[in-house]
């Protein structure tokens, strides 16, 4: 427990979420340092801990998790981390913050190898598309394309989250990919013109920005249309969820951009055997049924199916370009937002 009090102590200065799922007789613990949002993780948790008695513990972080790890050293809590975006995923283990976890047939044999590190330095867990929200009342079209998003026929209509959030970092890395850097500049331009607003929030506050007529379309992840559709805590999501559409752009080219969730094995983790015990149940198709059915994420595994919800936003089909290169360009893409300034919103 030295290690948790630790993590305890150093979150409630540093400002940081925790939880924990603590049953009765705890047979052990496991430290989870986490990108991925607590409400978005706590199921597949419960039952791990359900299953396994082992405790769990999360600090979750929006930024910085690869810093903080690096600045603990070898005395670092961390066991197990959970990231989002193939981005991030490579600034940890970049980062030397993990290790490799090597010929475990139980993790292996549920993720396709294009979908884990050949060296068993990470795995990733879900995809989601970085889709557009589009008002049902004010969006007559069904298809879109990210290209189209610079036409000026959308001035004042689009909102967007921070241009820098690995979410959109993600989809810009991919148009330089796919077309380059200057077309990417020429784009980022266009779409900076077409803003309704500086941008802000998160996702699901594009959603309530499109129902409040504020914007028509925006950017973002798919599984948070079913977190909204189904959030009885929050009801008034429902009705965000309600106003909108999803549009899987460029389905008749080259599909649309999907990321990804991952996990890794930390390079000092403490708690190995619990850490790897709870990697191979987040790999497991059980944990994957948990994905798509509370999560409203697209499951790795092969023949996994996703959620009736997630399946009645319509066939998605994704974007080929291989995840490292999309990661390979993350940088520039982050350099193209700031030159064209897209966060200071619209001019004028």
């Amino acid at each position: 427990m030295t290690a948790l009090k630790g993590i305890l102590a150093a979150s409630a200065l540093a400002g940081v979420s925790i939880f924990s799922v603590q049953p009765a007789m705890a047979d052990g613990e496991v430290n989870i340092y986490s990108y991925r949002q607590p409400d978005l993780i706590k199921p597949l948790l419960d039952e791990f801990t359900k299953e396994t008695g082992v405790a769990t513990n999360v600090l979750f972080l929006d930024k910085g998790l690869v810093e903080r790890i690096q600045a603990e050293g070898a005395n670092s809590p961390a066991d197990v981390i959970l990231t989002v975006d193939i981005a991030r995923v490579m600034e940890a283990t970049e980062g030397g913050v993990t290790q490799p976890v090597t010929d475990n047939e139980t993790i292996n044999k549920d993720i396709p190898a294009q979908f884990r590190d050949p060296a068993g330095e990470w795995f990733a867990l879900t995809t989601r598309g970085r889709v557009v929200y589009a008002s049902k009342d004010r969006v007559e079209q069904d298809q879109i394309t990210y290209e189209e998003l610079a036409d000026p026929k959308w001035k004042g209509r689009i909102c967007i989250r921070d241009a820098q959030h690995s979410y959109n970092i993600g989809l810009i890395a991919s148009m330089v990919a796919e077309h380059g850097e200057e077309y990417t500049e020429t784009w980022l331009t266009g779409l900076k013109n077409n803003l309704a607003r500086k941008p802000n929030g998160g996702d699901r506050d594009q959603a309530k920005a499109i129902l409040a007529g504020e914007c028509d379309i925006a950017l973002g992840n798919t599984y948070y249309v079913g977190l909204m559709q189904t959030n009885e805590k929050e009801p008034e999501q429902k009705d965000w969820a309600a106003a909108i559409k999803v549009l899987f752009p460029n389905t008749e080219d080259r599909g649309t951009h999907v990321n990804i969730s991952a996990m890794a094995l930390a390079k000092n983790a403490p708690n190995k055997d619990n850490a790897v015990k709870l990697m191979e149940f987040l790999a497991s198709g059980e944990a994957q049924k948990i994905y798509a059915e509370q999560v409203f994420e697209y499951p790795v595994m092969p023949g996994a199916e996703p959620s009736e919800i997630v399946k009645s936003f319509g066939a998605i089909k994704p974007d080929t370009l291989p995840l490292a290169d999309i990661a390979a360009n993350r940088k520039v893409a982050s350099e193209l937002v700031d030159k064209v300034g897209v966060n200071e919103g619209p001019e004028g």
